[in-house]
């Protein structure tokens, strides 16, 4: 559940700002991944945890809005996941997250691993203990189906998980820390490298691609007017996602989920940015 702050700036440490506005939405990077692969017209499954609470119910109610599969969401005693976020006046934002439930999926049961082997795509992220990502990219990626991680909250990838993947999701922050440079040239080219294919998200600038360790496009973002920048590159991921698994071309792709990502920041709140299929459709028009 993401508590989202309003603000004229993000404070530095020991200062206290008045916030401008305050509200809850429903987020977590997986489940909005989830939620724009939905409306993005794939037919979406969900693995992940909730706990016993409102917010948890709130949330397996938001996904059951969207159509998508809750059978593998587990109920946990923990609290449900939070996101404390803080978004000012240039749309830029700042966001500290409590694992909560997330932390108790662990050791993949049965009817999940059959969930992995039967899907097209995979698409992960970070929320979730490591151990679990890679548990699940094996098993997938044993099965033959198409491999996706976001790597956010970035941490350390371990050999064997990067084998295991087809495309790698990150942003500049990410890109950086994960390729070990500063120069984000030297760090995109270090992580393409390791995968077939990667993709560096770059904000308004929209993205860069790389194949078999060469970059092979740049894909520009539309020109917007943002409002909360908060939940874009999850909405870029879901979208991706989706048409990937239409089978749609790398770069095509790549360009559906730009424009995607770029309807969402023109509205507040993660979930409540993320469009619809007819929508992105309208835009790329």
């Amino acid at each position: 559940m993401d508590i989202v702050f309003g603000v004229d700036r993000i404070p530095g440490p020991g200062e206290t700002l008045l916030a401008t506005s305050a509200a809850k939405y429903p987020g977590g990077k997986g489940l909005n991944q989830a939620v724009a692969a939905a409306r993005a017209g794939a037919p979406t499954g969900f693995i992940g945890a909730v706990g016993n609470d409102d917010h948890g119910a709130q949330l397996l109610a938001t996904m059951a809005g969207d159509r998508i599969d809750t059978a593998l969401v587990r109920r946990s005693a923990a609290d449900t996941g939070q996101a404390l976020i803080m978004v000012d006046a240039r749309a830029e934002n700042a966001i500290v997250v409590s694992s909560g439930a997330n932390a108790d999926v662990v050791a993949l049961t049965d009817p999940e691993r059959a969930g992995l082997r039967g899907t097209g795509v995979l698409l992960m992220q970070l929320e979730v203990p490591l151990d679990t990502v890679r548990a699940a990219a094996s098993v997938a990626h044993a099965a033959g189906v198409t491999v996706m991680l976001n790597a956010a909250p970035a941490q350390e990838l371990p050999a064997g998980l990067l084998a295991d993947l087809d495309v790698l999701i990150v942003n500049e922050h990410e890109a950086c820390l994960l390729g070990g440079s500063h120069d984000l040239a030297t760090a995109s080219a270090a992580l393409a490298a390791q995968v077939p294919r990667l993709i560096v998200t770059l904000g308004s600038a929209g993205s860069a691609l790389y194949e078999h360790g060469a970059e092979l496009a740049r894909v520009p973002a539309p020109r917007v007017v943002a409002v909360d920048t908060t939940g874009a590159g999850d909405t870029f991921c879901g979208a991706f996602a989706a048409a990937i698994a239409e089978g749609v071309g790398f770069v095509s792709a790549a360009e559906f989920a730009t424009s995607a990502a770029a309807l969402s920041v023109q509205a507040v709140g993660a979930v409540p940015s993320i469009p619809f299929r007819a929508a992105i459709e309208r835009a790329r028009a």
